[in-house]
């Protein structure tokens, strides 16, 4: 379990500071249960779990994904194939402007293209 909370950290894009700022522990504490020094109380697995979508089976024992889908995933899919051909294509363009949109936001110093942009 400890690989797998490092697994989790690192597909966060989180270091341990930041990562122990929202278990409320501090980072020598997270250090030490990452390394296997000490164990990883079940109230913060349940936060981990909570906090990031983590799957808590995969946490647990690692089966199935590291990330729950998205509440909202199912519904998309479902809204998404009833549209027109058309539509979907001017969905998917929109979709594309939006996650361009949030990465100048989320990260305004980073010059980085979209992978998922259709520029090429």
């Amino acid at each position: 379990m400890v690989q797998r909370l490092k697994e989790v950290r690192k597909a966060l894009g989180l270091n341990q500071t930041e990562f122990a700022k929202h278990l409320g522990i501090t980072q020598t504490a997270y250090s030490m249960i990452e390394s296997g020094n000490r164990p990883l109380a079940d109230k913060y697995i349940k936060v981990i779990c909570s906090t990031f979508n983590v799957s808590e089976t995969w946490f647990l024992i690692g089966d199935g994904e590291m990330f729950v889908s998205s509440p909202y995933e199912k519904e998309f899919t479902d809204i998404f194939g009833h549209l027109a051909p058309e539509t979907q294509q001017y969905l998917l363009l929109m979709a594309k402007e939006l996650l361009n949109t949030q990465q100048k936001l989320l990260n305004p110093n980073s010059e980085r293209p979209n992978p998922h942009s259709s520029e090429k």
